[in-house]
């Protein structure tokens, strides 16, 4: 039998997500989302609304969260008729958002008792794949519940990759995204130097696009917010200075050195305290403008 989907979390990822599930012929109920448009916009393609977690809960198989992060899940799942309250055996939780490790394995712990299977599911790419069906997933689970889920992750992915147990999934997306934000900060800072010592800082890009260091990353940060487009890569500030805390949190409970995750944290944290945190990571430039009073972008 096709799985009865429940959705929490229809935002920017969360509405691409849903909209291919309902495409490919799941039954989709979403619980209610502060901006409207993309819960309407659902409803108008066939998904039921839900008022409450717990009615998802009561009303499908599979539950999945695209949510900001641990406190965000730890509230859908266990908060005031949260899932928890309502959850019956056999019931799936599926949380793709970038958590912290310790609070996954509580929280699947916990539910296990009750006899509820939660998988961590995190994702890679931006809403536009997330609207055209062509997400990464990375996915911490059993083989058998890998194997379940998988045509369901197919719905919306392009690429769904098993890496691990139960809680594998979140320490390899705390990884991809140190390494993302790193390679983020160090772009807009070199632009900056170039900019500084008198080059045009497009002959750095012209560079860079010949050999092996060049990609998106590098693209959307400089090359783009160079020709003034700072939305090239549609992740807010202040989410990616969460996720490199959540990495050197990490790091720190096994214990093992994390210099370059220390230094590109305190990079994402000077940009967010610069106003920037709600604007997406590009913004990273006129973060490095304001620094040094010089004009980059």
């Amino acid at each position: 039998m096709t799985p009865r989907i429940g959705f929490i979390g229809v935002g920017l990822m969360g509405h691409g997500m849903a909209k291919n599930l309902l495409a490919k012929g799941y039954p989709v109920s979403v619980k209610g989302h502060r901006n409207r448009a993309p819960v309407d916009d659902l409803k108008g393609r066939g998904a039921t609304e839900a008022a409450t977690a717990a009615e998802l809960a009561r009303t499908t198989d599979i539950v999945f969260l695209c949510v900001t992060g641990s406190p965000q899940v730890e509230e859908c799942v266990f908060g005031p008729d949260g899932l928890a309250s309502a959850a019956r055996p056999g019931l799936t939780i599926v949380d793709t958002s970038t958590a912290e490790p310790a609070s996954t394995n509580a929280l699947r712990e916990r539910l296990a008792t009750l006899g509820v299977t939660f998988v961590d599911a995190p994702l890679a790419r931006t809403p536009k794949e997330a609207e055209e069906g062509r997400l990464n997933t990375m996915v911490g689970a059993t083989p058998e519940v890998f194997a379940r889920l998988e045509p369901v992750f197919k719905a919306f992915c392009e690429n769904v990759v098993h890496v691990g147990p139960p809680g594998a999934g979140h320490v390899v997306k705390l990884a991809n995204n140190f390494i993302a934000m790193t390679i983020a900060c160090a772009s807009a800072e070199a632009g900056m130097a170039v900019r500084r010592m008198g080059v045009d800082p497009q002959k750095l890009v012209d560079v860079i696009g010949l050999g092996a260091i060049n990609n998106g990353i590098f693209q959307g940060v400089l090359a783009q917010t160079l020709q003034g487009n700072f939305e090239a890569l549609k992740f807010a500030l202040d989410n990616a200075r969460k996720d490199v805390r959540y990495y050197t949190h990490m790091t720190e409970s096994l214990p093992m050195t994390s210099i370059m995750a220390e230094a590109t944290h305190q990079s994402l944290v000077n940009a967010c305290m610069l106003v920037y945190g709600q604007e997406y990571v590009p913004s990273l430039v006129k973060a490095q403008e304001k620094l040094n009073n010089t004009k980059l972008a």
